[in-house]
């Protein structure tokens, strides 16, 4: 992946050397048509998608497409970690990171244009041990999530390493994989799919939640190969690097997961997708480069 000499986010809060204050409640880790791109596409939220989706959630789907106050329901509790912000640190691993974000914005960027929205940048924070969120407490073991309560990302870099050395997926574009994954739940956030989500999974079945968090991940992996097709178009990705994202969709599939830890799977706790769903829809995303295509809530749950 051809990442450096590009243009770096700002959107960057570096806390490797702060503590951690308190902590709320709530959040979820990255285990955790809108438009067709810059020049033209489908309207934000697609209204087709926007119908299914209220069908599916039992949401009126004027909410959807009025942009209106998301309401968490009291799921999350605003905090902030002491002492203010550093500058980003300049090592190689956060220009990375810095540049992948920006990408993420270009590309999510010209397509909320297109739809003739504005789109609301994420925050990414940078930390080491463990932080707190909205959306209580960080650390290198919840993984990198995405915290609507702040609309920022979480990320501990040691899980790179983790990544490379625990789940065998190593490569430069895996990593920005993760990075697109998170910020396809922003784009959620932001398109009223992530919020209500959260808001009607408190009256489903522990099971109906889960395959609801499904459908949910899996859009934000498809939202992942949206990004990786433009930034393919920008001739930014090299051999192989396709690959190393799909190997890394594959090594965090609940399946393989559950295998590698406790050596059986328990498909009703799977809340994430299976190896094979996330390549799938990753590469749909990929191939696609349309958020019409991203649509997980349509489809049986069996032919997800």
């Amino acid at each position: 992946m051809k990442w450096q000499g590009r243009r770096q986010s700002d959107n960057i809060e570096d806390r490797r050397n702060q503590s951690a204050g308190g902590a709320g409640r709530g959040g979820g880790g990255f285990r955790v048509p809108i438009g067709r791109g810059r020049g033209g596409g489908l309207s934000i939220g697609g209204i087709v998608v926007l119908l299914i989706i209220s069908w599916v959630l039992g949401i009126n789907p004027l909410t959807l497409l009025s942009g209106g106050d998301i309401d968490l329901g009291g799921d999350t509790q605003q905090t902030s970690a002491p002492g203010s912000s550093a500058p980003p640190a300049n090592d190689e691993m956060t220009q990375f990171v810095r540049t992948v974000l920006a990408d993420t914005e270009d590309t999510w960027s010209g397509i909320f244009q297109a739809a003739g929205e504005t789109y609301r940048e994420p925050v990414l924070v940078t930390f080491s041990g463990q932080t707190s969120s909205a959306c209580g407490m960080a650390s290198v073991a919840t993984g990198p999530f995405y915290c609507p309560g702040d609309q920022k990302v979480y990320l501990d870099m040691d899980f790179f390493r983790q990544l490379q050395q625990q789940f065998g997926a190593s490569g430069d574009f895996a990593q920005a994989y993760v990075i697109a994954h998170e910020v396809g739940h922003h784009v959620q956030n932001l398109t009223g799919i992530l919020p209500k989500f959260n808001q009607a999974r408190r009256s489903m079945s522990e099971a109906d939640a889960n395959r609801m968090s499904v459908r949910v991940e899996l859009q934000a992996d498809c939202f992942a190969g949206i990004w990786g097709r433009f930034t393919d178009q920008k001739g930014i990705l090299e051999s192989g690097d396709l690959e190393e994202a799909l190997n890394a969709a594959h090594q965090i599939g609940d399946d393989t997961l559950q295998k590698r830890s406790q050596g059986y799977v328990v498909p009703d706790s799977f809340n994430h997708g299976t190896s094979a769903q996330r390549m799938r829809w990753f590469k749909q995303g990929f191939d696609s480069g349309r958020v019409s295509a991203c649509n997980t809530f349509e489809l049986p749950y069996e032919q997800l």
